[in-house]
């Protein structure tokens, strides 16, 4: 059976929680597969807003086994207060399984984080502070602490042994910061180790063995393709690959069992943080969409940076990823435009690029390219079949689908879980 993954196909915050929700009675796993506490997914069912950071979506739905993955670096303050909160409302929480190779955000993580982003100044690369690029950089210098660590007093104090010595002298000689205090710390994460216990399990082995029994596994991502590592507005990015590459790495399956890419991509653009946006606006329909689309950052509040669709971002989404469908959102949002502009394109000092420049120079320095397709007055959030949409929404979806790439195979019409158009199955 299938290994299903869910890409953010801009610069994140495309809407993947509405996605997974809505094929969460349809899948066995719902799987978040990397990335931090430093993305966020907004679920909305009947008149209940859930906003989650950490847990899959899929936790949402009680028929589905919501799994954090080996990828993923984890806060354990964090998510424990996340599923307090859920909980509290009612959610069952219980069969949560988290990844005893996860790794695990220190305290000196989030320090490191928050002074370094303030050092760069107005060269800051618009980190939220949390930990996640420094818990990422120990990870790879082999040096940071998995969930698994935490069951070993020993071993758990070895390695914040090691840790500090480095961290405290970079902290207190380069950052004129307090140190910490290792019994301080070795206190708290060893008092984590008893309540996160029960969820902690092999999920590698567990996803394989669900992909042999025909069960259907569905991998998602956080951030999007423009934030990866390696594909996404280098040095602006997150510090994993939410690009499908990163699913497998970040679940612990193989590439072959993968059977659909499913992109999701807002009906215009944004972008939270630093770096290049050839179509942001800084005018007033750039605070229209904001508005209009309640275009504020789920996690940190920061106002997103918004503009009109991109096609070239589009269609690299889809070569970097092989996206089999597209999931359109926010459809609703450009209800009352006369003309809607779409980015064909960028000029570059006067060439014209089709696709993403080669270098972040260029890239800087890209002007889009406009075509204007007509718009519509109609409000369209009680439409429930594309021929319910406006005949021009329907235009402006079908010539997207031709500039990406892929099929457009489901349409958001608004932020309840019944307000999708879903025109061919995600599963």
């Amino acid at each position: 059976m299938p290994a299903i993954t869910l890409v953010g196909a801009q610069w994140g915050d495309e809407g993947k929680g509405k996605a997974t929700d809505l094929v969460g009675n349809r899948v066995d796993y719902v799987v978040r597969y990397q990335g931090g506490n430093n993305a966020g997914h907004t679920v909305v069912i009947g008149d209940q807003k859930y906003a989650l950071h950490l847990l899959p979506s899929g936790i949402l739905s009680p028929d589905v086994v919501p799994v954090i993955a080996n990828g993923v670096v984890i806060d354990p303050g964090v998510l424990f207060e996340e599923l307090r909160g859920l909980r509290e409302r009612g959610v069952n929480t219980e069969r949560l399984l988290v990844s005893a190779n996860a790794h695990l955000i220190m305290p000196y993580h989030r320090a490191l984080d928050k002074v370094t982003e303030r050092f760069l100044g107005k060269r800051q690369i618009g980190t939220t502070g949390r930990g996640i690029g420094p818990t990422y950089a120990d990870k790879i210098s082999r040096t940071g602490i998995r969930v698994q660590d935490m069951f070993d007093p020993k071993i758990l104090r070895q390695k914040l042994e090691l840790a500090l010595h480095d961290k405290n002298q970079i902290l207190t000689k380069v950052f004129n910061r307090r140190g910490l205090e290792i019994d301080q710390v070795f206190e708290e994460y060893t008092g984590y180790a008893e309540e996160l216990r029960p969820y902690v399990a092999d999920t590698s082995l567990i996803l394989n063995r669900a992909l042999d029994e025909g069960r259907t596994v569905y991998l998602e991502g956080s951030q999007g393709t423009l934030l990866d590592i390696d594909h996404g507005t280098y040095p602006f990015v997150t510090s994993s690959s939410p690009t499908a590459g990163g699913a497998c790495a970040g679940a612990g399956i193989g590439p072959t069992r993968i059977t659909k890419v499913v992109g999701i991509l807002k009906a215009y653009t944004t972008r939270v943080g630093s770096g290049p946006f050839p179509t942001e606006l800084h005018d007033e329909w750039g605070e229209w969409l904001r508005q209009k689309g309640g275009e504020y950052g789920v996690t940190t509040g920061r106002n997103r940076r918004c503009g009109w669709f991109d096609a070239p971002i589009a269609r690299y989404a889809t070569r970097i990823n092989g996206i089999t469908d597209f999931f359109l959102t926010k459809l609703d949002v450009l209800s009352g435009l006369e003309r809607i502009p779409v980015c064909v394109g960028y000029d570059v000092n006067g060439t014209r690029h089709d696709e993403i420049p080669m270098t972040q120079t260029d890239f800087h320095h890209a002007v889009p390219v406009y075509e204007y397709l007509d718009g519509w007055n109609e409000d369209i959030s009680h439409a429930r079949t594309f021929e319910e949409l406006p005949k021009s929404a329907q235009t402006y979806v079908r010539t997207l689908e031709e500039m990406v790439g892929a099929p457009i195979s489901a349409i958001g019409v608004g932020p309840g879980r019944d307000q999708t158009l879903e025109l061919r199955s995600l599963v």
